[in-house]
């Protein structure tokens, strides 16, 4: 029997994927604003591609958090709330914790240190009270715990959540919920977790940055 072609359905997907991560990129660096409205037209315009991989791409960004969509109303960037904060940041300390206790068995030594070095930016970032900055960074920060994580379904995980998640965190309030004074000793642990190679301070260090209910 002839095998059909699915050249067609993979250019398809590849198609969506493009638009997909160049909407995606543009909502996590401001250039579509929190609550700007999308119009299909616009956005056809802006990328030269049809309306199927769009309203595709769409779709995807909904599901993950950056989108709003609401039938025959309105598709708009996703404008996080101070209400929504915590329930985010502590998601993230549940991920976070395990892909953590996870890396750091696996760093390599250059991998080990470029996460030292980030984390020793972060800490002066939250000492300047800077955290609205770390927030617009933040997915690029969590994914350098992920992908030494080794983990593939772990890793999928992050890559569906953590957008959506850390975009959340983007209020004038950050500062605020989750205070400096608080998160800077524990993030102090996580670095010395990390250079001491012990997993599990390292997730216990994690989880209490997310203000996650301690273990004891």
């Amino acid at each position: 029997m002839p095998v059909p072609s699915t050249q067609p359905a993979a250019e398809r997907k590849l198609l969506r994927d493009t638009v997909q991560d160049k909407i995606r990129d543009a909502i996590m660096d401001g250039t579509l604003e929190p609550g700007e409205r999308l119009n299909d037209d616009d956005l056809i315009a802006w990328l030269g591609v049809s309306r199927t991989p769009i309203r595709e791409a769409l779709a995807e960004l909904a599901r993950a958090g950056l989108i709003e969509m609401a039938p025959n109303r309105y598709t708009r960037v996703a404008a996080p709330t101070k209400d929504e904060l915590l329930d985010a940041y502590r998601t993230l300390g549940v991920i976070y914790g395990g892909v953590v206790r996870l890396a750091v068995p696996n760093f390599t030594e250059s991998q080990r240190k470029k996460i030292v070095k980030m984390l020793d930016d972060v800490i002066a970032r939250v000492g300047a009270d800077e955290q609205d900055q770390i927030a617009r960074d933040g997915a690029d920060i969590y994914s350098q715990w992920a992908d030494a994580c080794g983990n593939p379904s772990l890793v999928q995980l992050c890559r569906s959540t953590t957008d959506g998640l850390s975009f959340k965190l983007r209020v004038p309030e950050l500062a605020e919920l989750v205070p400096a004074a608080v998160i800077l000793p524990e993030i102090e642990k996580l670095k010395a977790a990390v250079l001491a190679k012990d997993p599990i301070a390292a997730e216990l260090a994690m989880e209490a940055i997310h203000l996650l209910p301690s273990r004891a």
